[in-house]
């Protein structure tokens, strides 16, 4: 069978049918870049105290019936207690003066059994304090942000298969919709545990319909709008990030916010008719009539003419197989269980050290609706920069040099004197922005690496691991309790690990993508045997030939692992 790009080069690259897919896809992404971190508002913890039921106290023990405790170093109200309510309303009553007549450390403390007081703010309410998630129930916080990296990591685990089984255009709606209604549903909860359940439902589709949309897309455009692609929808996410600040800020209710987040969702749904599926899906499921049909309508579109049959030779015996693939598929064969291993290990440390900058970002200014901010723009210049290097250099090359980036600046924080926070703070977000990029690469990498039949189980796959990373992140944190600088350190060591692992991946850079598993293990024997041949043949090589084996040995191994060893032309247009 002829190349897919070949037989569809007559659609051109940029016709209202691309631009249509790519408008169409970017925005299905926004509800990602909205839903992603919300739960930093909708779960965030007001200050708060012992709620004190009216029982006619003066005013002097109204103010000190919340005990004052020191909290490094500084004084502040308790959270989780008060004075014994009987006793201190009995010395009121009797007109004792507290601190005067009556030596506070000597009274009896007790939990707060009325409830809480929350301060408004900042919030107008919260889900903490909606369910009081604070004091003996406060493990239940962190427990909610676990559910919604569960839910994410569920949700690419099945959407896979399931998309390379049913096709991208369905998954892609579908989680949308998941993602829609449960958020929605999610803000009636009468209880937490009602909540979580509807959080984690509501958060199986967060990732899942990012990842349809890229496969939809990257599968649809080709040459160098496929890249631009790339830029696209991680633009789009880092909108809907930015907007989450500005949208939470004005909305201070959870329910509300809730409410607004779930709109965009529900929007999207009725564009099924203007999305197409991916026509080389159909194909690898030996649909090829669907495919041309599709095709020809994107011809209309683009006011060209489609060849008869578009797909000459898709009935022969080279026609792809219709055998469906599954995760397994992943491992079964010595060569892609190499690539997926390798691939699974770059995805959970970017994943990792994105999830665990970004958490960070909490401590870079008091007001959470700024941080947030600051924590989404730097993720603009990643984007542009990871586009940038799909546009010009070799995928190898591009992930190692992000990622010394970002793990250098990373160790390079403890060098940094104290008094120069600032300087600090600058070389963390260098930090993220080094794993932002490396994570933004990693899509498209992994795309172009695998065939047509595997390639939705395969992303999907790779973003679930990296979610076991975003899980393992709020631990890594709490490193600091033994040494300050050790999360940093770690991140930056997880780094220069993944630099190292790149080097034995295939280059997919100015290839087509592979439309069949057989293409893909050909394309990564040659490029093998490519390397060996480049060695075998150097000068250097062939001078060290003569002595030592070992020496040979190791030089050719320094050789054909260079990251540019392939020279190869961008995707053409």
């Amino acid at each position: 069978m002829q190349d897919y790009e070949d037989a569809t080069a007559f659609l051109g690259h940029w016709g209202r049918f691309q631009q249509e897919v790519f408008f169409l896809t970017c925005v299905s992404i926004l509800t990602n870049g909205l839903g992603g971190f919300f739960v930093v508002f909708v779960a965030d913890t007001p200050a708060h105290h012992c709620l004190i039921p009216d029982v006619n106290l003066t005013v002097d023990w109204d103010r000190a019936v919340i005990p004052i405790e020191v909290v490094d170093g500084k004084q502040e109200s308790s959270r989780c207690s008060r004075y014994r309510l009987d006793v201190v309303r009995n010395l009121s009553a009797q007109g004792f003066l507290p601190g005067r007549d009556v030596n506070l450390t000597d009274l009896e403390q007790e939990s707060c059994v009325d409830g809480f007081s929350y301060s408004k703010d900042i919030y107008q309410s919260t889900l903490v304090s909606e369910f009081d998630l604070v004091c003996s129930e406060q493990w239940k916080k962190p427990f909610t942000s676990t559910v919604l990296f569960l839910g994410v990591l569920t949700g690419s685990l099945i959407s896979g298969p399931i998309s390379d089984r049913f096709g991208r255009k369905p998954v892609l709606f579908i989680t949308v919709g998941v993602q829609a209604i449960f958020t929605l549903v999610a803000m009636f909860s009468p209880t937490w545990v009602v909540f979580i359940i509807l959080f984690f439902l509501s958060s199986l589709g967060q990732v899942s319909n990012y990842v349809s949309a890229f496969v939809l897309g990257s599968e649809i455009l080709t040459g160098k709008v496929r890249v631009l692609f790339s830029l696209g929808v991680t633009l789009s996410f880092a909108v809907g990030y930015m907007l989450l600040p500005l949208l939470a800020y004005f909305l201070r209710d959870w329910t509300t916010l809730m409410l607004v987040l779930s709109l965009p969702g529900f929007l999207y749904l009725p564009l099924w008719w203007f999305v197409p599926e991916s026509p080389r899906w159909l194909l690898s499921q030996g649909r090829a009539d669907e495919a041309e049909a599709i095709l020809r309508k994107a011809a209309k579109k683009n006011k060209v003419k489609a060849p008869q049959p578009i797909f000459a030779g898709v009935h022969d015996d080279k026609a792809p197989s219709r055998e469906h693939y599954n995760v397994f598929t992943l491992v079964r064969n010595a060569g892609i269980r190499k690539t997926t291993l390798i691939l699974c290990l770059l995805w959970f440390t970017m994943s990792t050290g994105y999830a665990g900058l970004s958490l960070n970002t909490s401590q870079l200014h008091t007001d959470p609706y700024i941080s947030c901010f600051i924590s989404a723009a730097v993720e603009v210049p990643a984007y542009v920069t990871s586009w940038l290097a799909l546009q010009y250099l070799p995928r190898r090359l591009a992930i190692m040099c992000i990622l010394l980036l970002g793990g250098t600046s990373l160790y390079g924080i403890q060098l940094v004197p104290e008094d120069l926070s600032g300087l600090s703070i600058t070389l963390e977000m260098v930090g993220k922005f080094g794993f932002t990029a490396g994570l933004s690469l990693m899509y498209m990498y992994t795309a172009e690496l695998y065939p047509t039949a595997l390639r939705n189980t395969a992303t999907g796959t790779c973003s679930a691991v990296s979610r076991v990373g975003s899980c393992f992140a709020p631990f890594i944190l709490e490193l600091s309790v033994y040494s300050k600088y050790l999360p940093q350190m770690t991140l930056g060591t997880l780094g220069f690990l993944a630099v190292f692992v790149s080097i034995f991946l295939p280059e997919s850079f100015g290839q087509p993508l592979p439309q069949t598993i057989q293409q893909m293990q050909k394309r990564e024997s040659t490029q093998t045997i490519q390397q060996h041949n480049r060695t075998f043949h150097s000068p250097c090589h062939l001078h060290l030939r003569e002595h030592n084996g070992t020496s040979s040995h190791l030089l050719t191994l320094y050789s054909a692992h260079q990251p540019g060893v392939h020279h190869l032309p961008p995707l053409s247009s």
